[in-house]
């Protein structure tokens, strides 16, 4: 590597389709930064800053607020001149820069437009993608998740790598897997060695070139793996070959949709996350997250959903003026009945 780029500050972009575990790896790297100054820029899919908070409410020493900065005007692939490149100029024109920063894109990112920003004017000198790490939700690739029919597609992916998939859920997958220095198969407890063995073939068979492999639970990996790859990735663009290439960049996501629900307080959280369960359920819903009140508790609820697969947790205790109401972010396809799903978590 050439001493113009080791004085570049590094730029670690995580990427992961909705509910991965990208915010816990993220958590993780800051909790065992052993004291390096990293800067985290968050770009969140919906009207809430629920990763954000999720972040902010960790407790971990030495992250200071003005530290994780939120992108929440769209996806950021398609908002890099209007949000990411003012956001990455104002942290690098601090007093004292971030050593490291790291990106965590929306599950609907797409990974290469983002790629091609950091070769910009006032960028492209100051900045290098230290690498790409695409978080893989296991048992969701398990299940098919994206696409119509999981054998056919892998058929047909075996046979031409370069096919189009109708599914845009298949596209944005398949296009931060094969941006990826790094993919991460996590929530490797939830399967077997047989399931984790077929899950690590389906995605190397999709990925275009040696791409590193490795497996974790609820994000725990050591920082040394994740950062320091040295990749350099904005000068490796055409080893990195995405779906919309052709488009020059421009691309939509039409096919999905988000809003907010305003949940009042609840008597019990294993109520709630049932019918929450139920609501993902009746109208395949990709993801539900969000922070609710549950009456005599201080602490406020934070559920996380993916599917009809959910956790939920008291993570801190409200703060002066919250409390009063909850909300959650509702994100799926373009088209979902709102007006029965906010119904039916209103209960």
């Amino acid at each position: 590597m050439s001493a113009t780029t080791t004085a570049k500050v590094p730029a670690t972009i995580i990427t992961g389709f909705l509910g991965a575990g990208k915010t816990t790896l993220v958590r993780h790297l800051l909790a065992h930064a052993g004291g390096r100054r990293i800067a985290i820029i968050v770009n969140e899919f919906g009207t809430l800053g629920i990763d954000r908070e999720t972040l902010r409410s960790c407790g971990i020493e030495g992250c200071a607020e003005e530290d994780i900065v939120e992108l929440a005007n769209g996806c950021l692939c398609c908002t890099v001149a209007d949000d990411f490149i003012p956001t990455m100029m104002a942290l690098l024109d601090r007093a004292v820069p971030p050593e490291h920063i790291v990106i965590e894109t929306s599950g609907l990112a797409l990974p290469k437009p983002l790629l091609k920003a950091f070769t910009w004017p006032g960028i492209g000198t100051r900045v290098t993608v230290d690498g790409v790490i695409a978080v893989v939700d296991g048992p969701a690739v398990l299940a098919g998740r994206f696409a119509d029919d999981p054998a056919a597609v892998a058929a047909q992916r075996a046979a031409d790598p370069s096919v189009d998939h109708d599914n845009p859920l298949a596209e944005v997958y398949e296009d931060q897997l094969r941006a990826a220095d790094l993919v991460v198969v996590n929530k490797q407890d939830l399967l077997t060695e047989v399931e984790l063995t077929r899950v690590r073939a389906e995605i190397e068979a999709a990925v275009p070139r040696g791409v590193k492999l490795v497996t974790a639970r609820e994000g725990r990996l050591d920082p040394l793996v994740v950062l320091g790859i040295g990749a350099a990735a904005e000068d490796d663009l055409a080893a990195r070959p995405s779906h919309h290439d052709a488009e020059d960049g421009a691309h939509e996501h039409d096919d999905f949709d988000s809003f907010t629900v305003s949940v009042a307080p609840v008597t019990s959280a294993d109520a709630l996350v049932g019918r929450l369960r139920a609501v993902a359920a009746a109208h395949d819903i990709l993801r539900i997250k969000g922070f609710v009140p549950v009456m005599g508790r201080s602490m406020r609820l934070a559920v996380q959903g993916v599917g009809t697969r959910f956790g939920h947790h008291f993570d801190r205790v409200w703060g002066p003026g919250e409390g009063h109401d909850g909300a959650v972010v509702v994100i799926g396809r373009t088209g979902m009945d709102r007006a029965a799903i906010i119904a039916a978590i209103a209960g």
